[in-house]
């Protein structure tokens, strides 16, 4: 067979691409186009740095976001809101089922409740004595 098991200390996006290539050409062959792309929405202050926003990826009928941050100084803004709308606007041009997304308890259930999202599922003791919510959203 010619292949052995290793553990790279440091992954990088190379160790990332070659775990994902095969899994995205099976499920191409298989399945139906996933849809795979990247959602970029970024908070840019005066300076033009980008200091937070939101990052995702729609895969097939959903839009997933995978980080949302807002620097604490500009937090009571409405700025996680207003990009969370724009990632919905994203999704709904681009004829997606829905939003996903986790947070832990000590995050964020709220925001995301009082934007509309529902728990789905709950992972106990994540950390330990803690939980990791995820939460939908249904734009269609």
């Amino acid at each position: 067979m010619g292949l052995r098991i290793t553990i790279p200390n440091n992954p990088t996006a190379a160790d990332r691409e070659a775990v994902g290539a095969p899994l995205l050409a099976y499920n191409s062959a298989h399945g139906r186009d996933p849809r795979l792309r990247t959602v970029a929405i970024l908070l840019t202050d005066e300076d033009g740095q980008h200091v937070g926003g939101l990052w995702g990826k729609i895969v097939y009928d959903w839009l997933f976001v995978e980080w949302l941050a807002v620097p604490e100084r500009y937090r009571g803004l409405e700025l996680g809101t207003q990009l969370m709308h724009e990632a919905e606007k994203i999704a709904q041009a681009d004829d997606c089922v829905g939003l996903w997304l986790d947070t832990f308890e000590f995050q964020a259930r709220g925001f995301y409740e009082k934007l509309g999202f529902e728990v789905f599922g709950t992972l106990e003791d994540h950390p330990i004595g803690q939980s990791r919510y995820f939460f939908r959203k249904r734009i269609r």
